[in-house]
């Protein structure tokens, strides 16, 4: 996307038709029935809105109840559905909304001051940009957002003064926010190990300290016609665990669910946790890592604060040893270095294709 496109989009709810690059292309099917390959043509087929289902059955989980409920709950969640909601997650309220109105008010700024932190380099450690998906034709079809992208903890702790000046005050909040999330993953560790069958430290031990945490803000203009384009083309997370805050009232999160789109409506003050690819490794294919797809809202903006929890690159990942051992399972997956798993999605991206797939033993 070119940069003055990018930054004098947000806020901006012109007519799409004088934005023809970000009009998906007619043809192509809009379901994704997960078992086949997916495709760019399915992938990035304009979203049939009239189609989704309201799903009012995805799990909400109130983190305050007995431990061995909660811990079956959330391993039920993750067999069926690989998302579920959380309340009473323990995120402090003042810094959970706070983190939302900075985000908010960042893409208030002037297309100027957004701008200086362009960058079309995802490996910059903080920048603006935008996405775009590749068709199969190799026309580049823009999506329907912008995005401000950080490192969060435990990096920005002695780094926060590479995050954006303004705000003013974006610079602790996300210093504070970033550490809340963090201790949030850390509590669902155990959680996590304890559903799978492990010892209760087993997924703290071994990654407490071989994660990265990246913070994504994805902002959602008004769009006048949603079902000619995308927010987020369909895809699965490429790490362990992904924590999700959404605007309260507007919704655009779809899951996959038995080959249907459903639409994911948040809940005041929750949080929305999903598990990557890795997870679904980890768990030898128990727990799923689930397609999924930003839309967008022809009235509203909207706002999402997405924050990935990956392995370092020099990681091993592969199915965990002792749930083979007490199962009498047959690892479905082989072990690999992240850094392998990482190339081959990226190298893959344009095509959408499921990644863990190329690391079953038996494809």
């Amino acid at each position: 996307m070119e940069k003055t496109t990018s930054f004098e989009f947000a806020f901006n709810s012109s007519s799409i038709s004088l934005f023809p690059n970000f009009i998906l292309p007619e043809d192509g099917d809009d379901n994704i029935d997960g078992k086949e390959e997916r495709t760019t043509t399915i992938a990035y087929a304009r979203p049939n809105l009239s189609k989704v289902m309201p799903l009012t059955t995805i799990p909400t989980i109130d983190m305050s109840i007995d431990h061995d409920s909660l811990v079956s709950v959330i391993a039920k969640a993750c067999e069926d559905f690989g998302f579920f909601q959380i309340i009473n997650h323990g995120v402090e309220p003042d810094v959970y909304k706070k983190m939302m109105d900075v985000s908010m008010a960042f893409f208030r700024l002037p297309c100027e001051e957004r701008g200086k932190l362009y960058s079309s380099n995802p490996h910059e450690v903080v920048r603006v940009g935008s996405g775009y998906v590749e068709l199969q034709n190799k026309e580049r079809v823009n999506l329907w957002m912008e995005r401000l992208s950080h490192l969060a903890h435990p990096f920005l702790k002695d780094n926060a003064h590479l995050l954006p000046q303004n705000p003013p005050e974006y610079r602790e909040i996300a210093v504070e926010y970033a550490k809340e999330i963090a201790d949030l993953v850390d509590r669902l560790w155990g959680l996590l190990s304890e559903g799978l069958g492990v010892e209760p430290n087993y997924l703290r031990k071994r990654f407490e300290n071989n994660v990265i945490f990246h913070q994504i803000v994805n902002f959602y203009p008004p769009c006048p016609d949603p079902e000619l384009t995308l927010g987020l083309p369909p895809h699965t997370d490429i790490g362990l665990i992904t924590v999700l805050q959404q605007v309260e009232g507007v919704s655009g999160l779809q899951i996959v669910k038995d080959g249907e789109w459903l639409s994911v409506d948040p809940l005041p003050d929750a949080l929305i946790i999903n598990l990557g690819d890795q997870f679904e490794v980890l768990s030898n294919g128990r727990f799923k890592s689930q397609d999924h797809r930003a839309v967008n809202n022809a009235k509203v903006q909207r706002l999402s604060i997405v924050t990935h929890c990956k392995p370092k690159m020099d990681v091993v990942i592969g199915p965990i040893d002792e749930l083979a051992i007490n199962a009498e399972q047959t690892p479905l997956y082989r072990h690999y270095p992240f850094e392998e798993y990482n190339t081959q999605y990226y190298k893959d991206f344009k095509v959408v294709r499921k990644v863990k797939e190329l690391f079953l033993l038996n494809p």
